[in-house]
């Protein structure tokens, strides 16, 4: 079904901002979904009757928002919708279903390993300690949004491969009788290596945001220590700021 677009000229929004706003409320809306092709800047200019430098203005608008990119041989297309987390101690699983975004995992890795300084540091346990180790590539609607990376001290939960594919690792916790509380953390951004980039659909060198937790039980125990990266066309934080 062809998207239903038009243009009010008496109208004292610019005619390229009309344009793209109504592209990107149907990329919000769905009714554009990840890899819809939309028409070629031709089309677009006669359906409407627009020159062809407004429309693609209104294209490198949502193209500079992430939410369109333009592939040789391809055309233009709907990438994966961003994601906005808030900052609080919640699982990106439950954070995914709660937003009806269709979150899977692909489970790359579960073993146990000896931890080393850093990760042994960070989970309060002498070098060396016994942890159990996973890696998954988190997925929104069939599309890769992060790689999650996860130390945890051994006995604190029964985890295994099926059960970290169809739930969240907050929700196995709660499973094991695990109550988490407080945790640190750290954000940031860097680019991505060549195995991630194959892994997250992006190009070598893609910026990645990037976040670092260590999450504590009620008892004060330190029961995970994760390192995650996410698409940063795709993802971001909100936080409230205060004044004081």
């Amino acid at each position: 079904m062809q998207l239903e677009l038009s243009i009010d000229r008496s109208s004292r929004v610019p005619l390229y901002f009309q344009l793209a706003q109504q592209l990107e409320d149907a990329i919000r809306d769905g009714r554009l979904r990840p890899g819809d092709r939309i028409d070629t800047e031709t089309e677009l200019a006669q359906r409407l009757s627009l020159g062809r430098p407004t429309v693609r203005q209104a294209v490198q608008e949502l193209v500079s928002k992430g939410l369109l990119v333009r592939r040789r041989g391809v055309g233009t297309q709907v990438v994966a919708a961003q994601f906005s987390r808030p900052i609080e101690l919640t699982s990106l699983f439950d954070d995914l279903a709660a937003a009806d975004h269709r979150p899977t995992s692909q489970v790359l890795g579960l073993r146990s390993v000896d931890a080393d300084a850093g990760v042994a540091l960070a989970l309060s346990l002498p070098a060396g300690s016994t942890v159990t180790y996973l890696e998954r590539l988190r997925l929104q609607s069939d599309e890769p949004l992060a790689i999650m990376r996860n130390w945890i001290p051994a006995g604190v939960a029964d985890l295994d491969a099926d059960s970290l594919a169809s739930n969240g690792l907050y929700e196995l916790f709660r499973r094991s009788g695990v109550h988490l509380r407080i945790a640190d953390q750290r954000i940031g951004a860097r680019a991505a290596t060549r195995p991630e980039a194959r892994l997250l659909g992006v190009k070598f060198g893609s910026p990645l945001l990037t976040m670092e937790r260590t999450a504590f039980d009620d008892a004060g125990r330190a029961v995970e220590y994760a390192q995650h990266c996410y698409r940063a066309d795709s993802y971001f934080f909100d936080t409230t700021l205060v004044c004081r």
